[in-house]
């Protein structure tokens, strides 16, 4: 059964990293659905949450083919149960007199903030958990959604946990 496997993998900060590991997933043939990087708390790492879609053979793949790179100092598998799951979305909306009012109900109603206007558009931003963001799109389709752009999903452990498996 097809489902959503997140990852956190701390790979070693360095030019070329990201091409060499999207590579090895368009070379297995598999979708990254949403995919996040940044700097860690040390410079010298960063930390990739990757989502991909597939079952439980597909994710012991991906996950012994990420091992097997050089750059790649660890590879944990996120549960949404235990974690903190965020994804930052902004969307311009038009508006005119008549509906604005309508889309600020909306975004109030999501707890959206106004990040930009003009006289025809109004561009929204939202952090919340993915299906929360989903839910915010399509609570705005019913306006006339001009650009979306999302950031894909982040995650950290709850609690003392670190992303690695490590309290501290």
């Amino acid at each position: 059964m097809e489902q959503l496997f997140i990852l956190s993998v701390l790979v070693n900060n360095q030019f070329g990293v990201l091409t060499r590991l999207s590579g090895l997933f368009a070379r297995r043939g598999y979708n990254i659905d949403a995919l996040s990087v940044a700097e860690t708390e040390n410079p010298a790492y960063s930390r990739m949450t990757v989502v991909v879609g597939g079952d439980d053979y597909v994710l012991e793949q991906i996950v012994k083919q990420l091992e097997k790179q050089v750059d790649v100092r660890q590879v944990e598998r996120v549960r949404a149960a235990s974690a903190i799951l965020r994804e930052l979305l902004l969307v311009k909306v038009a508006h005119d007199a008549q509906n604005k009012q309508d889309i600020l109900a909306v975004a109030n109603l999501f707890n959206a903030r106004v990040a930009d206007w003009s006289d025809r558009t109004l561009t929204l931003e939202l952090t919340d958990q993915p299906d929360i963001v989903s839910a915010f799109i399509d609570r705005l389709r019913a306006f006339s959604i001009v650009e979306i752009c999302r950031t894909g999903m982040t995650a950290i452990p709850r609690g003392d946990e670190k992303a690695g498996g490590e309290a501290h």
